[in-house]
C-alpha cells in the first residue's frame, strides 16, 4: 500500500545487569511456555528528575535507571506489573495482570491497590495505561484474549474515582494513547494485528462524561511474531507504534501514513516507547529479549507525559 519508509537506527542506551538477571522457570514463565527469561522489560516512563523507570513483567519488578543508565530496583513483590505512567504528584500508577491498579509512593515504595474491577466483574489482567490532561486514567484490560476469545476491555477510572467500561469484545487490547487535544484514543490490539481510533465525544444527557463513538481501525499492521504494543504521540500528532516480534516501531502521520521504521539493534522484542532527553527528541524503547533499553534520535519532539506538566 505505501513505500517501504526510511529506516532510523537505534543505539544500546543501557543493559539489565547480569546480576539483575533472574534465570528459574516461574508460574508466569511456564505458563508462557518460553522457559527461563531473565526479564521481561515493559511499561517506561520519566519521572521529573530524568529518571526512567520500566518494569519486569514476569518476576514482579519494577527498576528505576538513572540518566547515566544505572539500574536499582525500586520495587520487588507477588505480582507482574505491566504498564507505568508516573501521576503529577509523583505517584507511581500500574497496571498489574494480578492484582489490578496500583499505586507506589515514590519514596517509600508503599503499594497500595486503587481498584480490582469488582463492579465490572473484576479485571482478567490488565496491560497499559495513560493518564489524560484532567487526571482521569485510561487503561487495557486484555486478560487471556485473542481471536478465539475476544474478551478484552478498555477502562477509565476518573479523577473522581467513578470507573467507566468504555469497549469490550477485542483480541488483545494493549498499549494506548490520546492524541494532544485528549478527544481520541488509540488502542493496539495485538492479536488483530490492528490500532484502533476510538473518538470520545460528550453525550447530550451527560456533558461531562465523554463516551466511544464511532470507533474504527486507524492501521492494519502486518508481519511479527506478535503485534502492536506500546504507544506514543508527537507534538506533529504523529503516532509512534511498537510492533513486538518485529524488531520494530513505526512511525505514523496523524493520518495513519509511515514516516519511518525504527529499527532494534538487539533483539525483536520492542514492546514499549517513551520520549525522553532535554529536547524530548530521543525516544526510549524497551527491548525485552535481551533486556536492554535502545535509544533513537527523531526529527520531532514528544508530547510531555502527565507528569511533566
Amino acid at each position: 500500500m505505501f513505500g517501504a519508509p526510511p529506516i532510523i537506527e537505534t543505539t544500546v542506551f543501557t543493559r539489565l545487569p547480569d546480576s539483575l538477571r533472574i534465570k528459574h522457570e516461574n508460574a508466569w514463565t511456564r505458563a508462557r511456555g518460553s522457559g527461563p527469561l531473565h526479564s521481561f522489560l515493559e511499561g517506561p516512563s520519566f519521572d521529573r528528575a530524568g529518571n526512567l523507570y520500566c518494569v519486569d513483567v514476569c518476576h514482579g519488578r519494577i527498576f528505576r535507571i538513572t540518566p547515566e543508565g544505572h539500574w536499582n530496583v525500586f520495587a520487588e513483590y507477588d505480582g507482574h506489573p505491566n504498564g507505568l505512567k508516573i501521576h503529577r504528584d509523583g505517584r507511581i500508577f500500574v497496571a498489574d495482570q494480578k492484582f489490578g491498579l496500583l499505586c507506589f509512593d515514590p519514596q517509600t515504595g508503599h503499594r497500595t491497590q486503587l481498584s480490582d474491577g469488582a463492579e465490572h466483574g473484576g479485571f482478567r489482567g490488565l496491560n497499559d495505561l495513560v493518564f489524560a490532561d484532567n487526571g482521569d486514567l485510561y487503561f487495557t484490560d486484555p486478560g487471556e484474549s485473542a481471536l478465539e476469545n475476544p474478551d478484552g476491555r478498555v477502562f477509565r477510572l476518573r479523577s473522581t474515582g467513578e470507573l467507566d467500561l468504555l469497549m469490550s469484545g477485542l483480541a488483545y487490547p494493549n498499549g494506548l494513547v490520546l492524541n494532544a487535544k485528549q478527544d481520541i484514543l488509540y488502542v493496539a490490539v495485538t492479536r488483530t494485528l490492528q490500532v484502533l481510533r476510538l473518538p470520545l465525544r460528550s453525550h447530550p444527557s451527560d456533558p461531562d462524561i465523554r463516551r466511544v463513538f464511532k470507533a474504527g481501525v486507524f492501521l492494519q499492521l502486518s508481519g511479527g511474531l506478535a503485534g502492536p504494543d506500546g504507544m506514543a504521540i508527537d507534538q506533529s500528532g504523529g503516532l509512534i507504534v511498537a510492533h513486538s516480534g518485529l524488531a520494530a516501531v513505526w512511525v505514523f502521520t496523524p493520518l495513519g501514513e509511515p514516516l519511518a521504521r525504527i529499527r532494534s539493534c538487539a533483539g525483536i522484542r520492542t514492546t514499549n516507547v517513551a520520549f525522553g532527553g532535554h529536547d524530548l527528541k530521543s525516544l526510549f524503547i524497551t527491548e525485552s529479549e535481551q533486556g536492554v533499553i535502545l535509544r533513537a534520535e527523531l526529527p520531532v519532539a514528544g508530547c510531555a507525559m502527565y507528569a511533566h506538566f
